[in-house]
């Protein structure tokens, strides 16, 4: 299956990461390999290590990045353990570390992967590295804990009236597609959530469900501070995100590694433990133009940082 993939946020990417230094940058969501390519292609002194948890992104990845040679290397691992896949590579030290936190354009458009409601396929949303599925949680967890994940995980005001409905149905067979759950979270949430809400009433449930799937948000402050720490003076840190959980944890990691240890006497930062400098006072969100031609770009965010 041909995929179209569009590289969200490519020139601020760039911009921030600026590859034209040359080293080691790693990508930790390697995905499709968009970011990587341009990457590679910014400089000849670039050496680029792209991870990704998802064996077929992988492949593909290597397929787009095959004319680069050894300047690119692959791994399936999950970027939430940078450093230790890192170690393994005899790596320790970088120049630059993106992570672009969305789907990946595969996950989505794959109905065997049953990340998107767009296609009836099984209830999945693994992105690799995973034995449990969307399919085992909404069937085998408690209608408490289906509660909590929707309200935690997706932000949905109606969760415990869809954890209900959803708790009712599997009592009489079990849900394994995601048109079956759609269905299910529509009737619970009703007509009026059609008219009134700006995004499809079954988008949250299903970020909650991928985000509990793949732990998504459990070792995301720990992956930056590790890059953090890997980085070379100078060197850059890029992270994309795509919902408010992510970008609140990214924010308050970045700025307290940039307020470092506060000194309880002056209550001033000491400079000596800052460790970098943000470079983004805002997130820079995509341009008119850039959502027109992606319209998933919509909602990401991008965050940047600079090693002291």
């Amino acid at each position: 299956m041909e995929v179209r993939h569009v590289p969200v946020l490519l020139a601020e990417t760039l911009e921030y990461l600026a590859p034209e230094r040359g080293g080691v940058f790693v990508d930790g969501t390697v995905g499709l390999g968009g970011h990587a390519e341009a990457l590679l292609r910014a400089s000849p002194d670039v050496q680029l290590i792209g991870i990704d948890r998802d064996r077929e992104a992988l492949a593909r990845a290597a397929e787009r990045l095959a004319g680069f040679g050894p300047r690119a290397r692959l791994v399936q691992a999950n970027f939430h353990q940078l450093m230790a896949t890192l170690a393994g590579l005899g790596v320790r030290a970088i120049a630059g570390f993106l992570a672009d936190l969305g789907v990946s354009s595969l996950q989505l458009e794959t109905p065997g992967r049953g990340f998107s409601f767009r296609f009836d396929g099984p209830l999945d949303m693994r992105m690799g590295l995973s034995e449990t599925t969307a399919a085992d949680l909404v069937n085998q967890v408690s209608e408490g804990e289906l509660e909590t994940i929707f309200r935690d995980y997706g932000e949905e005001r109606h969760a415990r009236r869809i954890a209900r409905a959803i708790a009712r149905a599997r009592m009489e067979k079990p849900i394994r597609t995601t048109g079956e759950l759609k269905a299910l979270v529509d009737a619970a949430k009703g007509p009026r959530a059609l008219r009134e809400e700006r995004i499809d009433p079954a988008t949250r449930v299903f970020q909650a469900l991928r985000i509990a799937v793949n732990q998504e948000l459990a070792g995301l402050e720990r992956c930056i501070e590790e890059a953090v720490q890997l980085l070379e003076t100078g060197g850059r840190l890029v992270v994309i995100s795509y919902h408010s959980l992510e970008d609140r944890i990214v924010k308050t990691t970045l700025r307290d590694l940039a307020q470092g240890e506060v000194d309880p006497v002056t209550g001033r930062s000491r400079s000596e433990t800052q460790l970098i400098e943000v470079l983004t006072r805002k997130p820079v969100r995509p341009t008119e133009s850039e959502v027109d031609l992606n319209p998933r770009s919509r909602s990401a965010k991008l965050r940047a940082a600079r090693r002291l």
